[in-house]
């Protein structure tokens, strides 16, 4: 009896996760469909799903108005550079509120991620000044800057709590052993936290590949990634939702191709500082 009770619940609980999946994927599914439709098509009542005239025009258009390669490398240098130089600051931040905490570690913390709750456009306008004086604006340098900053308290945030599982005598082991700061850090501290580390990076690559705010207000031409791609195909004539979903599934082809191949080591990454 117990054992068709578990059966069953295990059974009610995958059906609830695909249900939940399903729905999560279908706004995705649906905009990869329309990206194959006409206009007239893609803006059909009632809407036709799959039974339509499959088409690539709306690729060939995006491809002959837009130079897409140049918007993907902008994205690849921005999400990249503003994802590793965020590990590289906040590796050693973690490990000092993580083995050398003081009476105001858990105050910093809080406070670091009180910055996420603040409107992004209320401090627009000095970064926007900033940049223009530094002569950054619409520059991949400014906006990999930014982009770091910006999700450097969650890389902090997700490092300290990874490293808060490892054992603080393995650490203090290395230093009886003769191991100096930087050494500890490198070949004791960021071996054992691979797991975490790689989901840290896999995470806030994504954040900083769908970032749109900072994008479209700091960017004009020479710098402008993927999201400032899709952005362009709004007009003051219309959307043109056909196309529209054609740049918005050659912008997410990346990220979900990159996401689809590192499943497994996100999941263990994060379960491996998960709260006990």
């Amino acid at each position: 009896m117990a054992r068709a009770v578990t059966t069953q619940r295990k059974a009610l609980n995958t059906a609830i996760a695909w249900a939940i999946g399903l729905l999560i994927f279908f706004p995705i599914l649906w905009t990869i469909l329309t990206s194959f439709k006409t206009e007239a098509q893609a803006i059909a009542d009632p809407p036709v799903f799959l039974f339509f005239d499959w088409t690539l025009e709306n690729y060939a258009v995006v491809q002959e108005r837009s130079n897409y390669m140049r918007f993907l490398w902008n994205s690849v240098f921005i999400a990249g550079g503003s994802t590793i130089l965020g590990i590289i600051i906040a590796v050693p931040a973690a490990w000092s509120m993580a083995f050398v905490p003081s009476k105001r570690t858990k105050d910093i913390l809080l406070w670091m991620l009180s910055t996420k709750m603040l409107p992004a456009v209320g401090v627009l306008y000095p970064i926007y000044l900033i940049f223009i004086k530094l002569g950054i604006l619409d520059s991949r340098l400014g906006l990999t800057v930014v982009l770091m900053l910006i999700n450097l308290p969650i890389i902090v945030w997700m490092l300290y709590t990874y490293f808060k599982e490892i054992p603080g005598e393995i650490l203090e082991a290395a230093r009886m052993d003769g191991a100096s700061l930087r050494n500890e850090i490198l070949y004791v501290l960021t071996p054992m936290a691979i797991p975490g580390i790689a989901s840290t990076l896999l995470l806030n690559f994504i954040l900083a590949w769908n970032e749109a705010f900072w994008t479209l207000n700091l960017t004009a031409a020479q710098a402008a990634p993927l999201t400032a791609f899709i952005a362009s195909y709004s007009s003051p004539e219309g959307l043109f939702f056909a196309k529209l979903s054609a740049a918005s599934t050659m912008a997410i082809a990346p990220i979900l191709i990159l996401g689809w191949f590192s499943q497994k080591q996100l999941v263990r990454g994060l379960t491996f500082g998960a709260v006990k």
